[in-house]
């Protein structure tokens, strides 16, 4: 009987998969682009996983936006976003790269999209429980990686893929855009300001992010002969299919699976992954976390969404900074020292038109106690911050030249888990001791058992 290339890629994933505690391992797949002088090649080969709202929307778009980067084929679970995805790119080849592009493969699966050899990188676009384990297998597969924030489900997940992108080599950038030019330049300025001592010593950071609103029992539904709704669920429990669970079957508007636990943690990972990154950013602490958090929520009683609504997050980095987070406060990050503070915020603009954040028109986007902060010029012997131009170029070119991006994955680690510690002192409603080395709880067997969830087979880190 003769084997296909589905079935090769599968017993590999099942014979190299060997259970909790191991790293997904993958055949060695290296692109012929990477070989000979002046590697990689001048143009990019990428594949798209995961092509809904977020890709259609940002991700595929500011790729292609890169003269060198090339889309060639896609991957849903879902068999009608998948053909879309298609024709979405062949649009895009048509209308924007004045030639057409044909043969754009179209895959379900997400290892057989990776045992493309011709590919170079790979776009993660996918929900958070499918962040992590797609990653690992493509960074095991030689492919450079987009993905998507938060950088994992769980802390442990976001550990195992950090480890993993460093032993391989391969250039990972995530989807943190207040770090690039574009769109949000200010944000970049006010931790240029604050690291360079404009506000004087740091002495607290407010965090505005939004909770969202709880939903009503969803009934079951029969499940679209278009998704493989077992692949979605992947690692997580299995549970009966409604299409607010999932994704919208007729547009691509905000999916329901941003309001489930089962998949994320809500605003504070959703939003949260952002504005934490901009305040390490700023604080200097990109590569360590709170030591201290203490946080209480209120969680829906009832209902299919049952992520956080209200909520307050008090947590302490052992630079003396006191960190909170919560919706009382406006949407962004404002540092305050003690000479004065800076309120950086995305001004009436969000992410996408569904965001949960009411639009406030003719929002300052950056301003200060004394106008006089934002004028300082940084000074040729000043802290400079990396530049990037907009976060998929950066990555682009990265894969290029090999040096690390803006947003390399431990930087993104950092960011998402110091936001999951906040949400695990969310669900216990007590304060919590957190080792930043040792990414442990300290004497918290309850709060160490949640820095990981169990994996439904076949899916294993």
């Amino acid at each position: 009987m003769k084997t296909t290339s589905k079935q090769t890629s599968r017993r590999s994933f099942l014979k190299h998969s060997i259970g909790a505690g191991a790293a997904i391992a993958f055949p060695s797949i290296v692109p012929a682009s990477v070989f000979g002088a002046g590697a990689p090649s001048n143009r990019i080969a990428v594949g798209a996983i995961g092509v809904g709202r977020i890709s259609r929307g940002h991700d595929m778009p500011e790729t292609l936006g890169h003269p060198q980067a090339d889309i060639l084929a896609v991957c849903d679970v879902d068999s009608k976003r998948a053909r879309e995805g298609k024709e979405w790119v062949e649009k895009y080849y048509r209308e924007k790269r004045d030639k057409s592009m044909r043969g754009i493969r179209v895959y379900e699966d997400f290892r057989d999209l990776l045992a493309h050899a011709e590919l170079d990188a790979v776009i993660i676009s996918t929900p958070d429980h499918w962040h992590a384990v797609p990653a690992i297998a493509a960074a095991n597969a030689g492919k450079d990686i987009f993905l998507q924030k938060p950088a994992s489900l769980t802390i442990a997940e976001g550990r195992a893929l950090s480890d993993t992108i460093h032993r391989t080599g391969r250039i990972l950038q995530i989807g943190s855009q207040q770090r690039s030019v574009t769109p949000w330049p200010q944000f970049r300025r006010a931790c240029e300001l604050v690291r360079n001592g404009r506000l004087g010593r740091i002495q607290s950071i407010e965090i505005g992010l939004p909770g969202d609103p709880s939903g009503d029992e969803e009934p079951e539904m029969p499940v679209p002969e278009n998704l493989n709704y077992d692949f979605w669920l992947g690692s997580t429990p299995e549970v009966y299919y409604t299409e607010k669970r999932v994704h919208p079957q007729q547009d691509y508007s905000r999916p329901g699976w941003l309001r489930c636990e089962q998949f994320g943690a809500g605003m504070i990972t959703g939003w949260g992954a952002h504005h934490f990154d901009t305040a390490h950013w700023g604080m200097g602490t990109e590569y360590t976390g709170p030591i201290e958090v203490k946080a209480t929520a209120e969680f829906p009683e009832s209902g299919l969404w049952d992520v956080h609504g209200d909520f307050q997050v008090e947590a302490k980095y052992a630079n003396g900074v006191t960190l909170h987070a919560s919706g009382a406060y406006p949407n962004g990050v404002k540092f305050i020292g003690t000479e004065g503070w800076i309120f950086v915020s995305r001004g009436d603009t969000g992410v996408t038109a569904s965001d949960p954040v009411s639009k406030t028109e003719n929002t300052e986007a950056l301003h200060a106690s004394d106008p006089r902060i934002l004028r300082s010029e940084i000074g040729p012997d000043e802290i400079r911050l990396y530049e990037s131009p907009e976060q998929h170029i950066d990555w682009i070119d990265c894969i290029r030249t090999r040096r690390q991006p803006v947003a390399p994955i431990e930087v993104g680690h950092r960011s998402c888990s110091a936001c999951l510690v906040a949400h695990i002192a969310m669900k216990l409603n007590r304060t919590l001791y957190w080792d930043p080395v040792a990414e442990r709880f300290k004497n918290d067997d309850e709060a160490n058992r949640m820095v990981s969830r169990p994996m439904r087979l076949p899916w294993r880190i």
